[in-house]
């Protein structure tokens, strides 16, 4: 009975959103500050799956500038975890094919996401250069997933680096954040599903690796997040066992 009222409460409310959010992107299409508004609305979904979502982030990470955010992807659930930290003026960058889910790919779009082809590598590098370009016109930030797919369980995969290389090209600092397991943790027909900690950690300089490598500097970042994912998935046991949720 509760896998059914979530799953109509979810549906309803995520095709309200859509709909009702395109039409009011359709004012000022592919607005920046579009992207936090709808993805903080997602992000209330928690509540509905029975999830205590706890963000962390540096006192100043209001102010931040430019920026590329990196993430680790574990499954659909980011979109009621990850998606309650991102920071306003921020897009994300996203596979070709979401454009066409129904009513979600259109709000994704006109929100002001960028869609890359990841099957042509031409492509994909037009993509980071215009990323680039981005950065030098307005104050915008890109939110990516460096593992380039869902890690379903399988820990923290290894790092492709197109997002190190457009944060090298423009200059600007890569804002680590991570998101503890909830690969298997949450069953919609379950009242309560527990904890997950969404913390954001303090920007790394980029130009320290621009005598060096992107590669260093991806394997840098990903053996930070690696040890933070491996401290909250500590802390969320350790909490959950404790009943301090």
């Amino acid at each position: 009975m509760l896998l059914i009222l979530r799953s109509i409460i979810v549906i309803v409310y995520s095709v309200l959103v859509c709909v009702f959010g395109s039409i009011w992107c359709l004012f000022s299409p592919r607005n920046p500050r579009h992207v936090a508004t709808f993805g903080h609305l997602f992000g209330r979904l928690s509540t509905v799956f029975g999830v205590k979502v706890e963000l962390r982030k540096p006192a100043e990470a209001e102010h931040y500038g430019n920026a590329i955010y990196i993430a680790n992807h574990q499954n659909n659930y980011d979109m009621i975890t990850a998606a309650k930290i991102v920071q306003p003026t921020t897009v994300t960058v996203g596979k070709k094919s979401l454009l066409w889910i129904p009513f979600f790919g259109q709000l994704y779009w006109l929100t002001g996401n960028l869609l890359i082809d990841r099957d042509n590598s031409t492509k994909a590098h037009g993509t980071i250069n215009e990323l680039v370009g981005q950065f030098r016109k307005k104050r915008i930030s890109f939110w990516m997933f460096p593992e380039g797919t869902r890690s379903r369980g399988r820990g923290l995969l290894p790092f492709k680096t197109g997002a190190f290389h457009a944060a090298v090209a423009a200059g600007v600092p890569v804002i680590p954040i991570v998101i503890s397991n909830t690969h298997g943790k949450i069953d919609i027909n379950r009242w309560n599903n527990g904890l997950v900690i969404v913390e954001m950690l303090p920007p790394i300089d980029t130009t320290q690796f621009e005598a060096t490598s992107v590669r260093k500097l991806a394997t840098h970042c990903r053996e930070l997040m690696s040890a933070k994912l491996e401290e909250l998935n500590r802390e969320v046991a350790e909490r959950e066992k404790n009943g301090n949720i």
